[in-house]
């Protein structure tokens, strides 16, 4: 059996990602999709990063608190059930579960469970957390020691790691 890819996303997979998948798996790799249930925020790196993005409403709204649980739970669910219609029939079938805790401890613990050989994380733009290097694609990089791709969601841009 063909090792699988994960994914390990923050939002819900589009076309674009579609595309970019479909350009890297063959007809038979099994695609696993991680959304993490929750995130645990910085407050100031997110709302540098909405700044940065010229994003004055979202920066001053993140200041309000973390959100409720259920409510986290319920988007990442969404994101989730979108991103496995959004790679129905790419490869060998995508499947996929809501992560809890850090979720590149979770990629990484799925990466060495499944022998998966590559995985690919797909995020927003996050200014900061992509100029220093501590973004989940980086941290992914170095934790699990396997290629991992990064993908800005719904660009088709592909960031270093």
């Amino acid at each position: 059996m063909t090792a699988p890819i994960l994914i390990l996303t923050e939002v819900a997979l589009g076309p674009a990602e579609r595309t970019a998948v479909s350009e890297l798996v063959e007809h038979d790799t099994p695609i696993e999709i991680l959304v993490p249930a929750g995130r645990k925020r910085r407050l100031v790196v997110d709302f540098l990063d909405h700044l940065s993005m010229l994003e004055f409403g979202k920066a001053f709204e993140g200041l309000a608190g973390e959100g409720d649980p259920v409510a986290q739970r319920a988007v990442a669910q969404t994101a989730l059930d979108g991103s496995l219609a959004a790679l129905d029939g790419v490869g060998g079938g995508a499947t996929g579960g809501l992560v809890e805790g850090d979720p590149v401890v979770a990629l990484a613990d799925r990466a060495s469970s499944s022998g998966a050989t590559q995985a690919i994380v797909v995020t927003l733009p996050h200014a900061i957390e992509d100029t220093f290097h501590t973004d989940w694609a980086n941290q992914a990089q170095r934790r699990i020691g396997i290629p991992v791709l990064h993908l800005y969601a719904g660009t088709g841009f592909i960031g270093d790691s």
